[in-house]
């Protein structure tokens, strides 16, 4: 496997996501409310979430435990895409504690945990990041 186009865009949003993802939970939380903060970084990180899961189902891996070049962490897209949707229709009917409670589950399974799992050492993404930072 190389880095390709798609790879690229792919590591890219979904870096980006696992960055600003704690400002959009964080600015609703606490006494002081930021909704504008909110907002702006609600739509950046769905966007940004929209763009990794997408680009995910391009990216094929025929080296791994796989059907049809999609491995086990390629579950992640319907169920990334499920809670998005999910979580923006809980907004809708006015449920703020389901669209809180949906958002941080998408944010932690797909960003922190798939993170975690794409960048074991082994894996491409995880020798390419290993391997920048000197540490493979």
């Amino acid at each position: 496997m190389e880095l390709t186009h798609v790879t690229a865009i792919h590591m890219t949003t979904a870096l980006l996501a696992t960055v600003i993802g704690p400002v959009a939970l964080w600015a609703r939380k606490g006494r002081v409310q930021r909704p504008r903060l909110h907002r702006a970084f609600g739509y950046a990180w769905v966007t940004l979430m929209l763009v990794t899961a997408i680009s995910a189902i391009f990216i094929r891996d025929f080296g791994l435990p796989n059907i049809a070049g999609y491995t086990p962490i390629h579950l992640l897209v319907p169920s990334t895409l499920f809670g998005l949707f999910g979580a923006f229709w809980f907004l809708a009917k006015g449920n703020i504690a389901a669209h809180r409670k949906t958002m941080t589950q998408v944010y932690v399974g797909a960003c922190l945990v798939a993170g975690g799992f794409t960048l074991l050492p082994g894996r491409y993404l995880g020798n390419l990041v290993w391997g920048w930072l000197g540490l493979l």
